[in-house]
């Protein structure tokens, strides 16, 4: 039979793969799991899935070239995750190892992450449960109501197109700043990023994370927003010059902000900034609901049942190189 490798930490297996996902893998392969509360050193890795024919990859594990390399058996890298980044695919490629990625099941969760956190701001929310909390004196602030708001949305995938259409719902005026063109629409309007930034009362950063992006919400960036606006980061936190962001809090240019991602290990928001008084923080859980998890961990598992029977599955990303599959029996290569 099959031996599979999950390299989810102990502590994070029932969350980020869940039981539906341990049982639909174990009734088509042997499965072994990783011991330990931590993400797995390379060595250790290399040791735990040795005699294994496929691993099925946490979203912060590796896969560097001495993986491929010393793992003769191993046919299929499986990523229950979208993004592969860590992923040495060319290395993979060499060493005839199949790469798949799983699709984003997450795409109602995070767009409603950043409804409640727009919501959340706008109202001060969490600012009047925090100061009942300690028992101090609190002063009532106006809030903002999203309807009639400017929400300006940088990215339009499959996040940003949700997003919108739930911002539309509020009764919000929406700008999209993308490449490639999009039609307009009522209430919604593609422009460049000078005018979104200029326009907006909401700004949320759901580009993708590439050498492009990498602090594309810089100083002139944030100097460029409206006064008084907010920032949301629900996409990467290579995208965000975390200084500029605090200086932008310092200096009254923003009122505030929400990050769900951050420089900061497994993209947690950085301490300092998630400290901050107008920061409202969440550790990278935009897309942790049951539906957005065991989307990716049953595709995961999927991928694995569609090699067993001959067939290359939805989200092999170098099924051309994949020749150590032709040693499994009745395998696609």
């Amino acid at each position: 039979m099959t031996t599979v490798f999950v390299t989810h930490p102990r502590d994070k297996l029932e969350q980020y793969f869940g039981p539906r996902a341990v049982r639909a893998l174990q009734s088509i392969a042997t499965a072994r799991f990783n011991p330990e509360a931590r993400d797995l050193s390379g060595e250790e890795l290399i040791a735990a899935a040795e005699g294994c024919d496929a691993v099925i990859a946490y979203r912060q594990t590796p896969g560097p070239e001495p993986l491929f390399r010393q793992l003769p058996q191993l046919a299929a890298f499986i990523r229950c995750a979208v993004d592969i980044r860590t992923v040495d695919v060319g290395a993979a490629s060499a060493h005839g190892v199949l790469v798949t990625q799983a699709s984003p099941g997450y795409v109602p969760a995070v767009a409603e992450w950043v409804i409640a956190a727009m919501v959340d701001l706008g109202r001060g929310i969490t600012r009047y449960a925090e100061a009942y909390h300690q028992g101090l004196a609190v002063r009532p602030f106006m809030g903002r109501e999203l309807r009639g708001s400017t929400l300006g949305v940088i990215g339009y995938g499959q996040i940003g197109q949700y997003l919108c259409e739930l911002a539309l719902a509020f009764g919000m005026n929406v700008l999209v700043t993308t490449p490639r063109p999009i039609a307009r629409r009522d209430r919604l309007a593609q422009v460049e990023m000078p005018a979104l930034l200029a326009e907006s009362d909401f700004v949320v950063c759901l580009a993708p994370a590439n050498a492009q992006t990498e602090n594309l919400m810089d100083a002139k960036a944030f100097g460029a927003m409206m006064h008084g606006a907010f920032f949301i980061n629900a996409s990467r936190g290579e995208l965000v010059d975390e200084v500029a962001l605090m200086q932008a809090l310092e200096s009254g240019r923003l009122a505030g902000c929400a990050l769900d991602v951050g420089r900061a290990p497994d993209q947690m928001p950085s301490p300092a900034l998630a400290r901050h008084p107008l920061v409202l923080a969440a550790p990278h859980i935009g897309g942790l609901t049951l539906p957005a998890i065991e989307h990716q961990a049953l595709e995961t598992v999927s991928q694995l049942a569609a090699l067993l029977k001959g067939e290359m599955p939805t989200g092999a990303v170098n099924a051309e190189h994949a020749t150590r599959l032709r040693g499994w029996a009745g395998s696609a290569a």
